[in-house]
């Protein structure tokens, strides 16, 4: 839970912020409507706040005097103001404001409710930043570090591809187009078309006034382009923009690739995977097991308990499931029915089934449910094909549920 600090003395506004509030379960609201109550507030607890939202203009504070307050504890401050000041703004966004936000409409709120989101996911987005001007790279911290961004500097372009390489975990690339060393496109180059860093975000950076520097920059693998000098509020935005959709790119591969219940690998996913492996083996001259899993009797479980009880017992099944073969590809084909590829040998691959099932027995996903069992099909031998041997496993699985259920065949 988020606790955070909300400076405001408009009944109308407070009563918009309430409502967006109800529906954050992440985030709680202290809401104080003068700088005296402020004080107060922080003074005995600003420890225990992660960020605030501000009105510009309040009774006791009819200057912006909270902005101040709250920026001697630390707190990222976005502040809410009822009338636009071009000079006022880019004061307040050069002090360290997170923002400045203008109370407009509905969107307005949400925009802010939006920046306190992005502030909890930049806790952990590490940004690189290689420009050789000491004063254009410190203007750049400045403007970034109030977004608690992980800011990282290089001086010229061999110390940037230095950095990259030994920091893969970068989000992030800030490259001006003039350095020292290996200049900004030489850089994008390098990372798109030789080190295949596809999933580093690049914005280009130039002073130069050349209106085709831009499109030049994109077409070597940036991602945006921003020509220098430009405001705090526009490296903000094309940063934060960009990350979005970096997010929304990955939201999409996650939905496309896993079983949103499980976070296993979907049917489609554990073929595309399981081919890859098969390959490997076969160019390693390695045998390969593969087993298909079925839980016991889950449509009584559906039936008696409730779906909620049956999405349960594949949860904690899935969760079983991964703790037992952490090395192993693992997939949720449909319904109640798993499949893992594994370089075990079919005895200890069937001796690991065995001991999952003893653990599954004893799991409690579901006041007064049954314990949960499953059968198991073991296949082991030469690659030759996933949807072979997934059909060799196939058969034993039904053999053991001719069989009674609960148990591995291997053989």
């Amino acid at each position: 839970m988020r606790n955070i600090l909300v400076v405001e003395d408009s009944p109308l506004v407070l009563k918009i912020l309430e409502h967006l509030f109800r529906q954050e379960h992440g985030l709680q609201p202290l809401f104080c409507a003068s700088l005296g109550e402020a004080e107060v507030l922080l003074e005995t607890s600003a420890e225990l706040l992660f960020a605030a939202i501000v009105d510009l203009n309040l009774p006791d504070a009819p200057n912006g005097e909270i902005v101040d307050l709250v920026m001697r504890y630390n707190l990222p401050c976005i502040v809410l103001s009822g009338s636009y000041n071009e000079q006022r703004r880019d004061e307040l966004l050069l002090k360290g404001v997170v923002d400045y936000v203008l109370k407009e409409s509905q969107y307005s709120y949400e925009f802010a409710f939006r920046l306190i989101h992005r502030l909890e996911s930049n806790c952990n987005v590490k940004i690189l930043v290689a420009e050789d001007s000491d004063a254009t790279r410190h203007f750049i911290r400045r403007v970034l570090t109030p977004h608690l961004y992980q800011i990282i500097e290089a001086t010229d372009g061999n110390e940037a591809l230095r950095i990259l390489q030994e920091r893969p975990d970068i989000d992030l690339f800030l490259v001006d187009h003039s350095m020292p060393g290996l200049s900004g496109f030489e850089l994008v180059k390098l990372l798109r078309q030789k080190l295949k860093r596809n999933e580093l975000i690049i914005l280009g950076l130039s002073a130069d006034n050349k209106g085709s520097l831009s499109a030049t920059f994109i077409k070597h693998g940036a991602d945006d382009f921003l020509r220098k000098p430009f405001c705090p509020e526009e490296l903000n935005c094309r940063v934060m923009s960009t990350l979005e959709r970096r997010d929304l790119v990955r939201a999409l591969k996650q939905s496309a690739q896993f079983d949103s219940l499980t976070n296993l690998y979907n049917r489609r996913a554990f073929y595309e995977q399981g081919i890859q492996l098969f390959r490997q083996a076969q160019r390693g001259g390695q045998d390969i097991s593969v087993a298909m899993l079925d839980l016991d009797l889950f449509k009584s479980i559906n039936d008696e308990f409730g779906h909620a009880s049956g999405d349960a017992a594949l949860v904690s099944f899935s969760r079983s499931l991964l703790a037992a073969f952490p090395d192993a590809l693992l997939g949720r084909l449909g319904g109640e029915e798993f499949a893992l590829v594994s370089k075990q040998d079919a005895a200890t691959l069937h001796a690991a089934l065995d001991r999952l099932r003893d653990t599954c027995a004893h799991l409690k996903y579901s006041v007064g449910a049954p314990p949960l069992s499953f059968s198991a099909g073991v296949y082991y031998g030469a690659p030759d094909d996933l949807e072979s041997l997934l059909h060799q496993a196939d058969m034993r699985l039904y053999r053991a549920k001719r069989e009674g259920r609960g148990r591995t065949i291997s053989e």
